[in-house]
C-alpha cells in the first residue's frame, strides 16, 4: 500500500492520497483545490489516480475534487447521506452507511458518521495482502487528534437556525460507533491544530483509536449526553465569514479551475484607475513594513499563513479585489487564495512606489508603546477595544475592554467613537494591523494600536479580568 498525508497549513487542513502499488490505482481524499500537489505524487510513485471522494460538504476550503476528476478522469465518490438539503448536485457515485469502494487491492468501508455536517461519512481502510482487518480511519471532520468536529457551523456561518443542538446529539451517537471500534486502528483526522472547526485540536497529524478514546475529552462523556452536548457547543471560535459560501460552492455546479492562475501585474495608470473605482487593495506586507508606509484605504492582509482565513473575512466572493505582494510571494499568496474561491483577482502590484512614484504620500500606523499605552489607560479616557475572539476575551482581558472581534468590525462601526481617543489591542498585533488599517479605510482618524498587545500585557505582569475575577 502506498500512503501519503498532505497537509496545508495555512488551513490546517489535511488530505490523503492512498494507492495499491500492485494494480498503480490510487483514491485522493479531501483533495485541496490546487491539485497539482496530487498529479506530481502520483506521477514519482506509478500510481494512477482513478478514485476520488470526500468526508463531507466542506466550509472552510474550495476542494479541488472536481479539478482533480476533470484531470484525471477519475470517477467521484460522495456522500449520499443526510437527506433533503444535504446532497451534492452533481453527477456522482452515492455512498451511503456500508458501502465499499475498492482501489486495488485496498477496500475503503463507508461509515455514516453525522455530527459536524449530516451528511459526513468516515472510511475505514482495509489494506487486503497486509491483513483482512481494518488498520486506518479517515474521519474528515468527525474525529480530529484531542477533539471532535464542531455542529454549530450551520447555524454560526450557513445561516441554518436551530441546527446546532441536534448536530451535538448525532455527534454524540457517532462517539458511540468510534468507541466501538478495535484500539489499534489509526485515526487520520481532516484538520490539525489551527484550524477553525473545533477549539481544542492537537498539533500531531494522527492517533489511533484506543488513544483517543483515553485522551480525547469527548469520550469522557459516556452516558451523559447533556454534558456532551454543553460543552461542545461553548466556546467555539468564531466561525470565518466565507465558511457560507464554500457549503454552497462545495455543494453545486460551479466553474473549474484546473491550474494555479496567472495575475496581472498592473501598471501604474492601471493602478490608479482601479483605486478611482473602488477597487480594494488588499496590501500582504508584513505588519511592521505596512505600518512604517502604506497606500491610503489599503487593508493589511500579512501574507502569512493565516492569510486566506483573514481574507475570507474581508473580501466578498462578486466584487474583484487588488494585491500589493512582492513577486517572489505571488504563487503562494494566488494558491492561498485560491483555496477558498477567492479568484476575482483585478490584478496586482509588487510595491508601494506604483503610487509614491506619481507624486503621492503614503499613511503610517499609529503603534504605540507600553508605556504610552498605561499613560492613556490611566486617563480614563479612552475606549479600549480588544479585537480578539470572545472565547479569548472571557479568558482574560484588560479592565475596560471592550470586545469586537476583528472579523465583525464591519458590522460594528457604529459602536467605535468618533471622539475619544480609541486604543485597539490583540493578542501579539497581527490581527490589530488588520483592524487599523480597516478603521483607517472608513475614516477613523482617532485610533491607536497597542500592537504588543496581550502578550506583553500578562508578561509584564499587569492584571487581567476573567468573567469571574481579576487575576494578578
Amino acid at each position: 500500500m502506498f500512503f501519503q498525508h498532505i497537509y496545508d497549513k495555512t488551513l490546517a487542513q489535511a488530505s490523503y492520497l492512498v494507492g495499491c502499488q500492485k494494480t498503480g490505482e490510487s483514491i485522493v481524499i479531501d483533495a485541496k483545490r490546487d491539485v497539482d500537489t496530487y498529479l506530481e505524487i502520483a506521477k514519482q510513485n506509478n500510481l494512477r489516480i482513478t478514485h476520488i471522494t470526500e468526508t463531507h460538504i466542506h466550509a472552510d476550503f474550495l476542494t479541488g475534487s472536481r479539478e482533480l476528476a476533470k484531470l484525471t478522469g477519475a470517477r467521484l465518490y460522495l456522500s449520499d447521506e443526510g437527506g433533503e438539503g444535504w446532497l451534492y448536485e452533481f453527477p456522482h457515485v452515492g455512498l451511503k452507511d456500508g458501502s465499499m469502494i475498492k482501489v486495488g487491492n485496498l477496500t475503503l468501508k463507508v461509515l455514516h458518521t453525522p455530527g459536524h455536517t449530516p451528511e459526513s461519512i468516515s472510511f475505514l481502510l482495509t489494506d487486503h495482502p497486509a491483513s483482512e482487518e481494518p488498520v486506518m480511519l479517515f474521519t474528515g471532520d468527525f474525529v480530529f487528534v484531542g477533539d471532535v468536529g464542531r455542529p454549530d457551523l450551520l447555524e454560526k456561518a450557513a445561516g441554518i437556525i436551530g441546527t446546532k443542538e441536534a448536530g451535538a446529539k448525532e455527534m454524540y451517537k457517532s462517539i458511540e460507533k468510534f468507541n466501538a471500534l478495535p484500539d489499534h486502528i489509526q485515526v487520520w483526522p481532516g484538520h490539525g491544530a489551527g484550524s477553525a472547526c473545533g477549539k481544542a485540536l492537537g498539533a500531531v497529524p494522527s492517533s489511533t483509536v484506543g488513544y483517543e478514546k483515553v485522551r480525547n475529552w469527548a469520550f469522557q462523556y459516556t452516558g451523559n449526553e447533556n454534558g456532551f452536548v454543553k460543552y461542545l457547543l461553548e466556546d467555539q471560535p468564531e466561525p470565518p465569514k466565507y465558511f457560507a459560501m464554500m457549503k454552497k460552492l462545495n455543494k453545486v455546479e460551479r466553474p473549474l479551475l484546473t491550474e494555479v492562475p496567472k495575475l496581472k501585474k498592473l501598471s501604474a495608470e492601471e493602478f490608479k484607475q482601479a483605486l478611482d473605482k473602488g477597487i480594494k487593495l488588499i496590501d500582504t506586507r508584513n505588519k511592521a513594513d505596512f505600518s512604517a508606509g502604506f497606500i491610503p484605504g489599503s487593508i493589511n492582509i500579512q501574507g502569512n499563513n493565516s492569510f486566506a482565513t483573514w481574507a475570507g473575512w474581508f473580501l466578498n466572493y462578486e466584487e474583484p479585489f487588488m494585491l500589493l505582494v512582492p513577486d517572489n510571494q505571488l504563487e503562494d499568496v494566488t494558491r492561498k487564495l485560491m483555496r477558498i474561491g477567492l479568484d476575482n483577482v483585478y490584478g496586482y502590484v509588487d510595491n508601494v512606489n506604483v503610487w509614491t512614484e506619481q507624486g503621492k504620500g503614503l499613511e503610517t500606523s499609529e503603534v504605540i508603546s507600553l508605556d504610552e499605552f498605561k499613560r492613556l489607560y490611566t486617563t480614563n479616557n479612552i475606549q479600549l477595544v480588544d479585537v480578539r475572539g470572545e472565547a479569548e476575551y472571557k479568558a482574560g482581558h484588560i479592565k475596560g475592554a471592550e470586545n469586537i472581534f476583528v472579523g465583525t468590525l464591519g458590522d460594528n462601526l457604529d459602536k467605535l467613537s468618533k471622539d475619544k481617543q480609541v486604543v485597539i489591542h490583540c493578542q501579539g498585533g497581527d490581527r490589530t494591523a488588520i483592524a487599523y488599517s480597516f478603521l483607517a479605510k472608513h475614516g477613523f482618524k482617532n485610533v491607536k494600536n497597542y500592537s504588543a498587545g496581550m502578550n506583553e500585557w500578562v508578561n509584564q505582569g499587569n492584571p487581567v479580568v476573567t468573567e469571574e475575577l481579576i487575576l494578578q
